[in-house]
């Protein structure tokens, strides 16, 4: 069993480069033409705009939330399936590690999210996005990010 999730945007992580370096063909190939025209330059050779250095802040966040979910289920079922044959009474030592894993594993859950919002928030605030009322902003960048940033196609794929 892995220790690893697998991250989907992991290779467009890898292609997407900082501000002002010239955009590879292939990093300019597979984005959708929307994204294509906030991230690149518009003159030959295409470079990175500063937008990029926020998306790449934002994919970051977004991997460390994956794997802090992970992480926290990895946790809970490995309690689960020590707690359930238990003997009643004080909690052997194991137990208490795996209940300090679990508490450790939500904790770095929750601090992800918070960078997750304040990466997306400001991306949404550098790309002029318009975020719908009533609707969360890591919920609402979850989405964006599904539906704009290409996903790999090596199904195989673990990186952290």
């Amino acid at each position: 069993m892995t220790n690893t999730m697998r991250f989907p945007y992991a290779g467009f992580l890898d292609r997407l480069g900082e501000p002002g370096e010239p955009v590879s063909a292939e990093a300019s190939a597979e984005m959708p033409a929307a994204l294509a025209h906030s991230l690149q330059t518009d003159g030959e050779p295409k470079l990175w705009t500063p937008l990029a250095a926020f998306l790449a802040t934002l994919l970051h966040a977004r991997r460390a939330t994956l794997q802090a979910a992970f992480d926290t289920t990895l946790a809970a079922d490995e309690l689960r399936r020590y707690q359930k044959y238990a003997k009643p009474g004080k909690p052997s030592a194991h137990i208490v590690q795996l209940r300090q894993k679990q508490a450790a594993a939500r904790q770095a859950s929750s601090i992800s999210r918070q960078s997750l919002i304040k990466a997306a928030a400001a991306f949404v605030r550098e790309a002029g996005i318009e975020v719908p009322e009533r609707m969360a902003l890591d919920e609402f960048i979850i989405q964006w990010i599904s539906a704009n940033v290409p996903e790999d196609n090596d199904v195989d794929a673990t990186a952290p």
